[in-house]
């Protein structure tokens, strides 16, 4: 099979959350054990830092890669899901995997994946697991797919684990409540591994340290001990200083490439995970900080965060999918204080979206639409129910058809926002 033959056999053969839903959501790590054992155990063969958490786990990800880079490592760097091309979900220093070694790997273990009939997520991570290790990284950045405990990634040992923030999403396979998802994502907290936790919220604190204790694992909570002040930003960049007395963190005017609201938090983490990595012999001064932190989509290639996709009209789009996340984004827009919002917006058809909805501005004009995969809603469904919580617009046949119609309608005042979905923002980037 050639690359395009492979993928088409990936997506076929294989169940994937990303187009189907909970249906593709494994309960247990048999599979990716027995794939990791079946391949010599790539995992523990480099170093690795996990990430786990609702919202914020791939920006900083990519910003400690674009770090780790920058000082003059072989980073691997793996995420879920992808926008455009398969191949985003695995990279080292900025780079996609090779179509070649997709190909390769697909073939090379066609027997093992018929003998145990893995998921296309536990495929996928193998895949990646197996690239590092063939590939030598120095070290990987690896983000977890859905929660944490029961995730495919999570059987690494990593260097440190990092949880950036717990939601309310995915209820029906990790908990209806932050507790129980916060219970899922604590998972990856490793035996004597310190954790980072990347905000603080009363209802997860508790399950965090009650696990952190069990695992003898040392657990800082970011914002207790890092501070930020923002001192400018436009749609461009975002100046800011960052302190922490405890961990000697001292940045003043850092440029910051990711100017979406929610960053903020994001970057604090990943800063202070430098603090873990030094103490781990990984040579990264401040002047590496400050050079990534100022080119953090270009270095690790990073999309559909708080993306600028054209200027005139100022059009953006982001990722951010449910309450928690959708929550920063919408202060990110009305701080923009443009004339009107033209809000592209399209959803999957299992997301709640009377949570949803109630956040999102009434005096924009929306252009629904739907994703091409199975799990988008009907445009048309969507319109209907967003009329009921008094958002107005019409529906699209296509992702494409709304945003030319949005950017057409918008003047050079005004702003074009496509989100709702990383789907709908992955028809866009």
């Amino acid at each position: 099979m050639n690359y395009q033959e492979t993928i088409q056999w990936l997506f076929s053969q294989l169940p994937m959350f990303q187009r189907v839903g909970n249906q593709a959501f494994k309960k247990d790590l048999k599979n990716i054990t027995a794939l990791c054992e079946h391949l010599g155990q790539p995992q523990n063969q480099f170093k690795s830092i996990h990430i786990a958490g609702t919202n914020g786990k791939g920006s900083t990800a990519h910003i400690l890669a674009a770090i780790l880079q920058t000082a003059g490592y072989k980073v691997g760097l793996y995420t879920s899901p992808h926008y455009r091309d398969f191949r985003e979900r695995i990279k080292i220093n900025g780079s996609y995997i090779s179509e070649q070694s997709v190909v390769d790997f697909v073939a090379n273990n066609q027997a093992i994946f018929e003998q145990i009939q893995p998921s296309f997520f536990e495929m996928t991570v193998a895949m990646a697991f197996d690239y590092f290790h063939q590939e030598q990284v120095d070290i990987a950045i690896i983000e977890t797919g859905l929660g944490g405990r029961l995730d495919s990634t999570n059987i690494l040992t990593p260097l440190l684990s990092i949880i950036t923030n717990i939601g309310m999403d995915h209820e029906a396979m990790l908990g209806n409540t932050l507790a129980l998802i916060a219970g899922e994502k604590a998972g990856i907290i490793k035996p004597n591994v310190p954790v980072l936790i990347g905000e603080t919220h009363i209802e997860t604190a508790p399950v965090f340290v009650e696990k952190a204790v069990q695992e003898n694992a040392a657990i800082i909570f970011v914002d207790e001990v890092v501070e930020a002040q923002l001192i400018e930003k436009d749609y461009q960049k975002a100046i800011y200083t960052v302190t922490s007395e405890p961990y000697n963190l001292n940045f003043h005017e850092l440029i910051f490439d990711l100017t979406g609201a929610y960053q903020i938090h994001n970057l604090k983490t990943a800063l202070l995970a430098t603090f873990f990595l030094l103490k781990e012999n990984f040579n990264i001064t401040p002047a590496h900080i400050r050079a990534a932190c100022a080119d953090v989509q270009n270095i690790s290639h990073l999309l559909g965060r708080w993306q600028v996709l054209s200027e005139f009209p100022l059009t953006i789009c982001d990722s951010g999918h449910n309450g928690h996340g959708l929550q920063y984004t919408l202060q990110a827009l009305k701080e923009l204080n443009k004339e009107q919002i033209h809000f592209v917006f399209g959803t999957v058809n299992d997301k709640d979206l009377s949570k949803v909805f109630p956040l999102l501005p009434k005096d924009a004009i929306y252009y629904f639409c739907k994703a091409d995969i199975p799990r988008g809603l009907d445009a048309h469904t969507l319109q209907q129910f967003a009329e009921a919580y008094g958002l107005n617009g019409e529906a699209y046949v296509s992702v494409q058809e709304a945003f030319e119609v949005a950017q057409a309608q918008a003047s050079d005042d005004d702003c074009v926002f496509v989100g709702g979905s990383i789907f709908v923002v992955g028809e866009v980037v």
